[in-house]
């Protein structure tokens, strides 16, 4: 029986604390300052109103007195009501946020406008009047009915997970309405332009005459400073998307997604901050666009495309790798001299007969495919860019290549620490540069995998013991 006691006494404290804020009339901030400046501006309009009258009467100080406390009531209320009231509606309307761009329709519609207003006022002439007001009761409707068109949709985009460089892939667009009765038309999926990180700030430069000569052939040259932009780090990433999805209707409480291609020329991160839902629905006097906060980044692997240089390695390195890891299997490596310890079911009869003395057949071995890809990433300026792009795609190629062909791998480079899984070692070299690091050479420990080592190393400084078990792959060299 205690337990409906309990459960009443915070609905009755409950009860108490909303009788109490209610005798005290609590008033949030927001209003009280908003009262406030209502009451501001109506007393600086009364104060403005008894100074046109005081002026008309002749009384100039009290003119002077009136319209100096109307100004200062303003400016009051400019300077401390106005910027809180902004700060707190600003939050609310960043969705709601619209770019705007006149189109060339828009343009000529405007200067018609002009036109027939001036012959109005020359003229007098009602008629052009009234069409002059249709005209801008015209853009009027334009900018809300665009207006309406683009609220209450939500975007989603939906990229693959895999990404190569150079290769085609597809992503989608998606557009949901959210309204249950209205729908909308003529809505177009836009990537927005990134702003340049920085800020604008006067540096110290040179002013030449004639410009555009060199220094040598300039006649004056005197110390000068120019606004620039100032950048405060690395340049952002690239953007994801170049091309827009355009959708003509949109269904009241539907989704519609659009399909574009998407092919990175080079590996690395890309990233997209802000996409834009723009319309230029019903009269394309103007092209609107909302403004939404949706990021997407995606990582582009190293291109695993097999080139003729790749195909010009891949049989040496695949030739020393079976002769490493020769024996018991299914595939035929060679036939050979018969020994003791050979069992008789591998003796080859028809190779004994032609050669009259008994051969065997060794096969390669299956059951120990372990491959080891060393990258040994060089130290900045070692090699030229497209040097280094070339042992990035070799190296990519070359575990794509080997994964497929389910060999047992294993990677090593500088700052690598994750497994043996493909996609992570993708996932490596998608971001790796140039590293002033400590060779992996000189750690690497010798164990029963064959090694495929890409390197700048020169030969003289490689230990003997790897060239047993490794195939060399020297970047930004023939061989």
């Amino acid at each position: 029986m205690a337990d409906p006691v309990i459960s009443a006494v915070p609905a009755h404290a409950a009860a108490i604390r909303s009788r109490a804020r209610f005798l005290r009339f609590e008033i949030p901030e927001i209003w009280k300052r908003f009262l406030l400046a209502l009451l501001g501006l109506v007393l600086a309009f009364v104060a403005a109103l008894f100074s046109t009258v005081a002026r008309e009467s002749g009384s100039l100080w009290t003119t002077v007195i009136l319209a100096s406390m109307a100004l200062t009531l303003a400016v009051v209320v400019g300077l401390t009501t106005v910027p809180y009231l902004a700060r707190r509606v600003a939050s609310g309307r960043v969705r709601d946020a619209f770019n705007y761009d006149v189109t060339g329709v828009g343009i000529v519609y405007v200067v018609t406008i002009l036109l027939i207003g001036v012959a109005a006022l020359n003229t007098g002439n009602n008629l052009l009047y009234v069409i002059v007001a249709a005209m801008l009761a015209a853009i009027l409707i334009s900018g809300v009915a665009s207006a309406i068109v683009l609220r209450d949709l939500e975007l989603d985009i939906r990229l693959p997970e895999q990404v190569f460089a150079g290769r085609r892939t597809q992503g989608k667009i998606g557009v949901r309405n959210r309204r249950r009765w209205l729908p909308s038309f003529s809505v177009s999926v836009v990537p927005l332009k990134q702003k340049p990180s920085g800020q604008w700030q006067w540096v110290p430069a040179t002013f030449g005459f004639p410009p555009g000569q060199p220094a040598a052939k300039q006649w004056v040259r005197l110390p000068d400073r120019q606004l620039r932009r100032v950048t405060d780090g690395a340049a952002p990433p690239p953007g994801i998307f170049t091309e827009s999805a355009y959708f003509p209707y949109i269904p009241a409480a539907a989704e519609l997604v659009a399909e574009l291609e998407l092919c990175f020329p080079r590996r690395g991160r890309y990233q997209q901050n802000s996409f834009g839902l723009a319309t230029r629905f019903p009269f394309a006097f103007l092209t609107k666009t909302r403004r939404v906060a949706l990021a997407r980044e995606i990582l582009v692997y190293p291109p695993v495309e097999a080139t003729g240089k790749f195909f010009e390695v891949l049989p040496l390195i695949t030739g020393e790798f079976e002769t490493f890891a020769r024996g018991r299997g299914d595939d035929l490596y060679l036939i050979r001299e018969y020994m003791p310890e050979d069992s008789a079911r591998h003796v080859d009869w028809k190779a004994t007969a032609k050669s009259g003395s008994l051969k065997v057949r060794e096969f390669s071995r299956e059951d120990d495919r372990k491959l080891r890809l060393v990258f040994d990433n060089p130290g900045p300026g070692t090699v030229s860019e497209q040097a280094y792009e070339n042992a990035v795609t070799a190296a990519a190629s070359l575990g794509w290549h080997f994964a497929e062909a389910k060999a047992e791998l294993s990677f090593v480079a500088q700052g690598y620490r994750a497994g043996a899984e493909i996609h992570e070692f993708l996932a490596y070299l998608a971001t790796v540069g140039p590293q002033a690091s400590p060779s992996v050479l000189d750690v690497l420990e010798i164990s029963g995998e064959y090694n495929i080592i890409l390197t700048t190393r020169p030969r003289s400084t490689i230990r003997a013991n790897l060239w047993a078990c490794s195939y060399f792959i020297f970047i930004g060299t023939e061989t």
